[in-house]
């Protein structure tokens, strides 16, 4: 029986999608569930899996942008797939009489030649400490890493060349190529949301600073608990989202949207977090974050993030933010002014800590500080609004207390007053 596999509809409002690349070759066996190919829309990258087992006919190309529903290969299911125990085991055909008196010589079993002169290979492949710690960490041979690579170019073998002759450089440096690359669905969707932000809104940034000395101190303090209480670390950014949202319903602004001439403004808080994997830049959707508290928040964010690092994420969890919080801190950027992420009205950019001289009751003082931004769209969000949201998010921060107490003093929380 031919069982015909069709696209998958990624949303509602998407009718095209990009084939992005076969995981199986045309021709091979493939099981019940597998993954066949990933897909990619303009939002996410999807899984095409086998709904039975049998061997595959492919259709559609790697690379292809195809319509929905489309047929994207066919499965032959009358073709009998052998367990997977069955198959980790390599048949070896029967030899004749002949064939074992001329193919191997006295004392060596069939195909050891083979299997030494890869070994000698390896063994003669030269690898850095980290590389090898990184090929042992994640159980890949040499070889796997050298089928990994898509081609050798000139460069290499310019390269091997000038090694032997003792690195003269000078075939490398003649050497000059351009790689030409098609963008991904993801990519051209991502430019053009980029540029719609800069052309159709009034964006402008404010900044502030922010000490985080109290807030590491009690993450170094607590973090052994916390770990072995809930099995994974806390991390800074949990404490960032916990505090946007409780200002973000102080401002409900902030929290704003625009829909034609129309305020939309909601009374939770769902914030996108921007995180980065294999395919480019994914903005998954942390739910209710004014609801839930850190341990939560950071099990959400470990979620979303093993997602997006496997291309897992689903649709459904990168739609429907009302706000955004990116973090260039963890690639080392000082100051940034982050692009908001439409349809929502504002982003908050966290960035790398840095030990700075600061007056501490009119003392100079080293402390760990941050630089953080609000990006907004001036249209919706007064200035009032706007710096007054980053000052209660660093009140917050600077004492984190005041994530329990809200914008009153600990103390007189304790005494009711």
């Amino acid at each position: 029986m031919i069982i015909e596999v069709k696209v998958p509809t990624p949303g509602e409002s998407i009718t095209e999608v990009e084939l992005a690349n076969w995981l199986v070759a045309n021709g091979d066996l493939v099981r019940r569930n597998q993954d066949l190919a990933e897909i990619e829309s303009d939002k996410a990258t999807l899984s095409l899996t086998a709904p039975e087992s049998g061997k595959l006919e492919i259709v559609v190309e790697a690379g292809s942008t195809v319509k929905v529903n489309a047929i994207a290969c066919r499965i032959d299911t009358s073709v009998e797939v052998p367990d997977e125990e069955d198959s980790s085991e390599e048949a070896v055909p029967e030899e004749t009489p002949a064939e074992k008196v001329d193919a191997k010589p006295a004392g060596k079993a069939p195909g050891k030649e083979t299997r030494d002169a890869s070994a000698a290979a390896q063994s003669e492949l030269k690898s850095t400490p980290l590389a090898r710690s990184k090929m042992e960490a994640e159980g890949l041979s040499a070889e796997e890493v050298l089928k990994g690579l898509r081609k050798l170019s000139s460069r290499e073998v310019d390269a091997v060349l000038d090694l032997r002759a003792g690195g003269g450089g000078s075939s490398v440096a003649a050497e000059r190529d351009i790689e030409r690359e098609r963008m991904s669905n993801l990519r051209r969707q991502l430019s053009k949301r980029l540029v719609q932000v800069k052309n159709e809104t009034a964006m402008l940034t404010t900044f502030n600073e922010v000490d985080m000395s109290a807030l590491m101190a009690l993450r170094s303090k607590y973090q052994d608990a916390f770990v072995k209480k809930y099995g994974y670390k806390v991390g800074l950014i949990s404490f960032f989202l916990k505090a946007a949202a409780q200002v973000l319903l102080k401002r409900p602004m902030v929290n704003s949207m625009l829909d034609g001439e129309e305020i939309l403004t909601p009374n939770y808080v769902d914030i996108s977090v921007a995180m980065q994997g294999p395919k480019g830049l994914m903005v998954p959707v942390i739910r209710d974050v004014h609801s839930k508290g850190l341990a939560a928040i950071e099990g959400d964010m470990k979620s979303l993030a093993d997602k997006v690092r496997s291309g897992k994420v689903s649709l459904e969890e990168m739609s429907g933010g009302t706000f955004t919080l990116t973090n260039g801190g963890v690639f080392g950027s000082m100051l940034s002014t982050p692009l908001i992420n439409p349809p929502q009205s504002a982003i908050l950019g966290m960035h790398n800590i840095v030990e700075r001289p600061v007056a501490i009751n009119g003392k100079v003082e080293i402390r760990p500080m941050m630089y953080v931004a609000l990006s907004y769209d001036h249209r919706l969000i007064d200035g009032k609004d706007s710096v007054g949201f980053l000052v209660d998010v660093k009140k917050r921060i600077e004492d984190p207390l005041a994530l329990l107490t809200g914008d009153r003093e600990p103390g007189a929380v304790l005494l009711d007053v």
